[in-house]
């Protein structure tokens, strides 16, 4: 989403380039200064909140992996987020993190961007975090609003600044107040934006479509918003957002897609219907966790067990019955 944040520093905004590739913008190093330049993206569209396959071995099934990716970039979506908590990132040990995204980024590379999860409620591992996501070749991180310890909106942007400060490439900012218990406030994105370049873009998952168009009405072109709720993908992206970070699109990566392009290409008719199509599937898909509900169906459809790693259990008895029969009225 974009409209105009009026600060200073910003009333002349950085204009981000359409292009996936070739373009450059200032590093930030120690202190805010600017040094070396790295290659920017365009974030825009259908990004998935991919999953992690774990074999009855507990161990990560790359085979599986591989498959689900494929499947991915047969569905057209413009990028991969690996290690989200969709790809249960709390339950993954670093080693097991890096070579996620490593192999994420070896698969997709120039066929859809990465941008890879790095969150943490430790300031300096999330840094740590985002510079091995870097060092891996992912085209942007997300850091998500440290959860559980409910720092202060102060601590909140030193939290994000000191992370952007670590690396050169773009920065999601993902706020979800439902889990992190804490909410990033206008005030703090502001300063956050004045004092780190490299945070490009939000992940709204605050499931309130005015917190989506307060941002876009104070922060314009120097934010890009993507939708962190299925449900909410069309209503934010008429106030200006730019797309979504998508669980259904683990499933359902081509439909998903065609919504989300339609709703950006102004089709509101065919944005609608295709839209209110998925509505029923996105109501169910999030009976229970979300991560459960993709599993189930991903093991329905041949690409991985269905496996997760303690705490996040199967999908239950009557959620799979609800879920399997709005995914077969989808595809009929």
């Amino acid at each position: 989403m974009r409209a105009g944040h009026r600060s200073a520093a910003l009333r002349a905004p950085r204009r981000w380039p359409s292009t996936f590739a070739g373009a450059t913008s200032p590093r930030i190093g120690a202190g805010g200064a600017t040094s070396a330049t790295t290659t920017v993206v365009k974030l825009e569209g259908t990004y998935t909140a991919i999953v992690t396959p774990f074999a009855r071995s507990q161990a990560i099934d790359w085979p599986a992996y591989e498959r689900i990716l494929a499947d991915q970039l047969a569905g057209g979506v413009t990028g991969i987020v690996p290690c989200g908590t969709t790809g249960e990132s709390p339950t993954l040990s670093g080693d097991e993190q890096r070579e996620v995204i490593a192999r994420t980024v070896a698969t997709v590379k120039g066929k859809a961007q990465v941008i890879a999860g790095a969150g943490s409620s430790s300031t300096a591992h999330a840094a740590e975090l985002a510079k091995q996501a870097e060092k891996a070749g992912a085209d942007a991180v997300m850091v998500v609003v440290p959860y559980y310890n409910k720092p202060t909106q102060e601590g909140l942007v030193r939290h994000f600044v000191s992370i952007a400060k670590s690396v050169a490439v773009p920065i999601v900012v993902y706020n979800i107040p439902g889990r992190s218990a804490v909410d990033l406030g206008l005030d703090a994105m502001a300063r956050i934006l004045d004092a780190a370049p490299n945070v490009v873009a939000a992940k709204e998952a605050t499931a309130n479509v005015i917190r989506a168009q307060q941002l876009a009405a104070r922060f314009g072109d120097r934010l890009t918003i993507l939708s962190g709720d299925d449900a909410l993908t069309l209503p934010m992206i008429a106030v200006g957002g730019r797309g979504v970070i998508s669980v259904a699109s683990n499933v359902v990566p081509g439909e998903v897609s065609r919504a989300t392009k339609l709703a950006l290409d102004g089709d509101l008719p065919r944005a609608r219907a295709a839209h209110l199509r998925l509505v029923p599937f996105y109501d169910a898909l999030f009976v229970e966790p979300g991560v459960a509900s993709a599993k189930a169906l991903l093991a329905r459809r041949g690409l991985c067990e269905n496996v997760l790693r303690e705490p996040m259990t199967p999908l239950g008895e009557a959620a799979g019955k609800t879920l399997f029969a709005a995914y077969e009225k989808l595809a009929s």
